[in-house]
């Protein structure tokens, strides 16, 4: 049996053709980085502008409040001492019968009115009428509908970053966007600074190009360096958002509960009806202020009448004033004593992180703060896209097929491929959303890539 050959052959003492050494380390994993922020990036990228300017409005609330109901929240020039309490409830509800008073928002800035807090029947869940009393006349000067004692226009752009006015349907934007933000910057970090990063100046990490000619490589250069500027920032914007989420915010709960750190509540245990009459509010008001409760405060009225008077120190900068006490309601006598020093750790640093988040923690700096990481976040997306444009499909060759061709993962060493399935899992366990987006990428492109080689395959038959 004889043989033909259909081409030249190798000589006999040729060295076998040599292979490529398989990468390893990052080398190996950059691919997939690449691959994964590009995807992040593109998709993910209009949930987070989207967040960061809801958020900037929020973060503005407390100003847009004042020029909104200024009317109801400040007092007019005035001078002398605030009317008793019990005086201004009685004004409030003389003005407003329709429903009962249920709590009291004392302010602690003199130029502010004080709110008597109605539950009404038939308003929402959660919703109630606060009359607003100016405290040196006690005149009536509005009321608004509350939600947690904030007025409409805050409760309405509170509504707008959490969840679009949509409700918890609409909560799952801003948790996808929470979800992914710490994936787009760690891995933006990682591919920043590594592979021959590691070797320039510490300048070329941190600062912008600025003398660069235009093109791609200015445009990375300002995502890249003002991306380390914003990474911890982002982070823990991510992290703090997470914890109110609707999926992920229940899994924080559960680890909470589990350590301990749930924060502490006055258990307002019922009183003897005593034989005289109940204490006033404004007696109330003055042994909070003897004991040392500061700041504006939040005093609940017994509902019943072996309910205690409960009275929490409510401000939301710094320092951070949560102490709390009960009072027997015919006595005056303090049955139950909470101080912001007895917190468990957990929950002083997620009230901490909740007044961060929201921009009141150091007043007017915070919200300077945000606002410049806001922004900073929405320029980086914006050259995200536009490395995009600049790199964009020519040719019928999409660009990112060119960095990160598909099938990177299984070109993996199987131990990081196995730790890396593991922490899919287990951060997927953590933040459901991103679990759940994470497999609807992997499957669009599995299937984008199964369509490819289709289209390949027939036109090689044809």
């Amino acid at each position: 049996m004889t043989t033909t050959s259909h081409g030249p052959q190798p000589a006999a003492d040729a060295p076998p053709p040599s292979l490529a050494p398989t990468p390893r380390g990052w080398a190996a994993l950059r691919p997939l980085v690449l691959r994964i922020h590009f995807y992040a990036g593109m998709f993910v990228a209009p949930f987070l502008a989207v967040l960061c300017l809801t958020g900037l409005a929020y973060v503005f609330s407390p100003q847009l409040n004042d020029l909104a109901y200024g009317h109801e929240l400040l007092v007019g020039p005035h001078s002398g001492t605030p009317r008793p309490l019990d005086e201004q409830i009685a004004a409030a509800v003389a003005a407003h019968p329709e429903g009962t008073v249920s709590s009291l928002a004392v302010p602690s800035d003199p130029d502010r009115t004080t709110g008597v807090v109605l539950a009404v029947p038939g308003l929402p869940p959660d919703i109630e009428r606060t009359v607003y009393v100016d405290p040196y006349t006690a005149d009536v000067r509005g009321t608004l509908d509350t939600w947690f004692d904030t007025p409409p226009l805050q409760t309405t752009l509170d509504a707008l970053h959490r969840n679009l006015l949509l409700g918890d349907p609409g909560r799952i934007y801003s948790e996808l966007a929470a979800s992914w933000l710490p994936v787009l910057v760690l891995g933006g970090l990682a591919l920043w600074i590594g592979k021959r990063r590691t070797r320039r100046k510490a300048a070329a990490i941190l600062l912008p190009p600025l003398r660069a000619r235009p093109g791609r490589a200015r445009t990375m250069g300002w995502h890249g360096s003002i991306g380390v500027w914003l990474s911890i920032g982002l982070l823990f914007i991510s992290a703090t958002g997470l914890t109110w989420s609707q999926f992920a915010g229940a899994r924080f709960q559960s680890v909470v509960v589990a350590v301990n750190g749930s924060t502490p509540k006055l258990a307002a245990d019922p009183v003897p009806i005593g034989g005289g009459a109940p204490i006033t509010a404004q007696a109330a008001l003055d042994t909070a202020r003897q004991t040392g409760l500061a700041g504006p405060l939040k005093i609940t009225l017994s509902a019943q009448p072996t309910d205690p008077f409960q009275l929490a120190e409510n401000a939301s900068d710094w320092p951070v004033q949560r102490d709390a006490i009960a009072l027997d309601p015919y006595t005056g006598r303090i049955t139950e004593t909470i101080l912001w020093q007895d917190w468990p750790v957990m929950a002083k640093l997620t009230r901490i992180g909740i007044l961060a988040h929201m921009g009141s923690l150091f007043g007017l700096f915070s919200q300077l703060a945000l606002t410049a990481m806001a922004l900073g976040l929405l320029s980086m997306l914006l050259w995200g896209y536009r490395m995009w444009w600049q790199r964009r499909p020519t040719r019928g060759r999409a660009a990112l097929t060119a960095l990160a061709p598909r099938g990177v993962a299984r070109a993996l060493p199987q131990p990081v491929a196995f730790a890396l399935v593991l922490t899919a899992v287990a951060v997927a366990w953590l933040l459901p959303v991103f679990g759940v987006s994470l497999l609807l990428f992997l499957v669009a492109d599995g299937v984008a890539g199964a369509l490819a080689r289709r289209r390949s395959t027939a036109t090689v038959t044809s």
